[in-house]
């Protein structure tokens, strides 16, 4: 793995002008944010020594070099997901190969149901803490030193100093934002009524099927994480309706341009 890891580090290296600072995921639907970024230069997942490729529609399948709100990023344009066939280790290959190039923060984002009853289609929330349903985990096998400790404590595995700045932004331009639990689930199929009633019972606000195995590694590594998810549907009694792919797209792509707001003011400090 570090052997992979190195190989596309120095690939990655000489293809970039400037050591990026901040890593951004984006997730379904979310990839707009890409407007924001003073793109100096792009590159496609499947010309990346060791990349996956993400075959998911709504995610672009490009890694992004720039400046936004004036520090230096690097944002993945679509991620990849258990569903799809990789493995955990794959899934989180591009965080720690994000880490080597010298991040020092990770920005996720992705699309959930929402199962609190207070939450609407539309919200976006703040996820300060997650629980993992997924089965697995991107740490399971042989520890490598050289990139984080054998047993890495997941007590704040979402930065409160962050979280704590994202509610201030909200609160000063009047934005609605939830804060909650999110729980990861391997997918693809959305949950049943009997599933959206066990995630709500044991702690949950939100559940997706991503996002968890990325903040795992990044804190294996010392990363500081900050997350927001965008309620795309509901799983609430009385409020669950059929849904399909694009309607969680079309749902996050409507809230992007509020969610873009408070990650970029976020960033910029």
């Amino acid at each position: 793995m570090l052997i992979k890891i190195k190989e596309t580090v120095e690939y990655l290296k000489s293809k970039i002008s400037a050591k990026p600072e901040i890593g951004i995921i984006l997730g379904t639907g979310l990839g707009g944010l890409v407007n924001e970024i003073d793109i100096q230069h792009t590159l496609q997942y499947e010309f990346i020594p060791n990349f996956p490729v993400s075959t998911v529609a709504g995610h672009h399948g490009q890694l992004i070099f720039g400046t936004m709100a004036g520090k230096n990023i690097v944002a993945m344009q679509g991620r990849f997901h258990y569903y799809e066939g990789y493995t955990m280790q794959e899934i989180s290959f591009p965080v720690v190969v994000m880490k080597f190039l010298g991040i020092e923060l990770l920005v996720l984002s992705n699309a959930s149901g929402g199962v609190n009853p207070d939450f609407e289609v539309g919200d976006i929330m703040v996820i300060d803490d997650h629980i993992n349903l997924m089965k697995d985990n991107p740490l399971i096998g042989k520890n490598e030193d050289e990139v984080g400790t054998r047993f890495p404590d997941m007590g704040q595995a979402y930065d409160a100093e962050l979280i704590g700045k994202a509610l201030e932004i909200a609160r000063n331009h009047g934005i609605k934002l939830q804060r909650g639990v999110y729980a990861a689930v391997s997918g693809p199929t959305y949950e049943t009524p009997a599933e959206y009633r066990y995630i709500r019972t044991i702690g949950a606000d939100a559940v997706g099927m991503s996002t968890v195995p990325e903040v795992i590694a990044a804190r294996h590594m010392g990363l500081k994480c900050f997350a927001v998810s965008i309620i795309s549907d509901l799983g609430v009694p009385g409020k669950i309706v059929e849904i399909t792919h694009k309607h969680v797209i079309d749902a996050a792509s409507a809230v992007e341009p509020v969610m873009t707001r408070i990650i970029r003011e976020m960033i910029a400090g």
